[in-house]
């Protein structure tokens, strides 16, 4: 029997789940315009095969329209694969619809261009565990590469061939934990990219026999899975690095100053994005180089935020490699709405010119809590209702949103918040490691 070549319509929905409807590759050009309809109830979808209460019911539809700009392929070993392109949701051909994470990350990025002249590059650390067969190998070991590197060079060749650029593949310290980092990207690129990683590394799982998961906590004694995200600021109009100052104590600019000192005020809302699911919450602790306190340092893994400089003596190479990394960040959340509240975040800290906080060169967690208050020092938000709350006081944060959408997030959250509740601990982590 012969086969018809299929295109994926793909969208990334607000709990972080890709979405798709097919189509005959051959009928796609005629979808460029209008693309699909897709039941606005659709982002009301929890990751567990339910639906939340939400404004639409059985009424309206968004356009799903592809941007050919993003399209990818997947070929697995015996050749056999699939096509994809990355949709925006749209209330009508030439409307943007206000619950599009897509269109939320690319608004934020337009204001951040307008009001300062800068872009935003980001890049994200994919933490996973792949299935395997026991014994396990001791974590960052040789032996784990080894027994990942069918899956490891598969992986490579297959992010290379959609536009993905892994920098480094490796064995993690937890148990069959796996991290591939991968190259910056600008603007709304960055999010994509994210979006083709975990789906490609899925596949490639997939076609080697395996299944990955990308949930922050595999088990409650397990160690976390991180999504941290690296980013820069970059000239808008050259796509220059303008995120380092040699002068400043951080090697930060004044701009990216404000920009991280915005971060910082708005972190515990930020984390209920970023953090989205009642597991985060175990892998978001002391003394687990995850971040359990609201702060900045140089090269500090305990710091939300870790100003991660340039190896390179070169200056030039140097000013080009400044980065700042966000660390409360995982696998569950959309990379569109992550990415698009760190801009707001930032863009906030340079419209009031916010002051940055001392940095620290030491484990939160060590110091005591009069040293702590001394600095602005305070734990995150320990539970994902906590960030919630913190989000809906933060009358700045909730303004990113439109109406709709912060009410249907918000909806999916607290029930997710209840679920767990319900739930003991063996049967939720259980459900986030088959979700994600």
């Amino acid at each position: 029997m012969t086969r018809e070549a299929i295109t994926y319509l793909l969208w990334n929905d607000l709990v972080g789940v890709t979405r798709t409807r097919g189509v005959p590759t051959a009928d796609l050009p005629g979808k460029r315009e209008a693309g699909l309809g897709w039941a606005c109830a659709g982002q009301a979808l929890t990751a567990f095969d339910s639906i939340v209460d939400n404004p639409w019911g059985p009424m309206d539809e968004a356009r799903q329209i592809p941007d050919m700009a993003s399209a990818f392929d997947y070929r697995g070993p015996t050749g056999e694969g699939w096509s994809a392109v990355i949709c925006d949701s749209r209330a009508s051909v030439t409307e943007d619809w206000d619950c599009c994470p897509r269109s939320f990350y690319r608004r934020a990025l337009e204001a951040l261009r307008a009001e300062t002249g800068l872009g935003f590059c980001a890049s994200f650390e994919h933490e996973f565990t792949l299935d395997a067969p026991s014994p396990v190998e001791a974590g960052f070991s040789f032996a784990a590469a080894r027994r990942g590197n069918g899956f490891l060079q598969a992986c490579c060749a297959a992010l290379r061939a959609a536009g993905v650029t892994p920098e480094s593949l490796e064995p993690e310290y937890g148990a069959s934990q796996y991290e591939i980092a991968c190259a910056p990207d600008i603007g709304v690129a960055a999010a994509d990219a994210v979006l083709k990683a975990r789906e490609i590394i899925r596949a490639v799982a997939a076609d080697h026999g395996a299944r990955v998961s990308f949930t922050p906590k595999p088990a409650p004694g397990a160690v976390g899975n991180g999504a941290h995200i690296h980013f820069s600021l970059v000239d808008a109009t050259s796509g220059g690095n303008v995120t380092h100052d040699p002068s400043d104590a951080l090697g930060l600019s004044a701009a990216a100053s404000a920009f991280c000192a915005g971060i910082l005020a708005h972190l515990e809302a930020l984390v209920a994005i970023t953090a989205p699911t009642p597991v985060s919450y175990y892998r978001l602790t002391p003394h687990a180089w995850s971040c359990g306190f609201k702060a900045i340092g140089l090269q500090n893994r305990e710091a939300a935020l870790r100003v991660a400089p340039s190896p390179s003596p070169d200056p030039a190479r140097r000013r080009k490699g400044w980065n700042i990394e966000y660390r409360p960040s995982d696998g569950c959340a959309s990379p569109y709405l992550a990415l698009g509240v760190l801009v707001l975040a930032g863009l906030d800290g340079i419209r009031r010119n916010l002051p940055l906080p001392p940095a620290i060169d030491r484990d939160p967690a060590d110091m005591t809590g009069d040293e702590r208050d001394a600095l602005g020092i305070v734990p995150l938000p320990q539970s994902l209702d906590a960030a919630l709350d913190a989000l809906e006081a933060d009358d700045i944060a909730k303004g990113w949103f439109s109406p709709t959408l912060f009410e249907v997030y918000g909806r999916l959250k607290r029930w997710e918040a209840a679920m767990a509740r319900e739930s003991d601990e063996a049967s939720l982590f259980a459900r986030y490691r088959n979700a994600y």
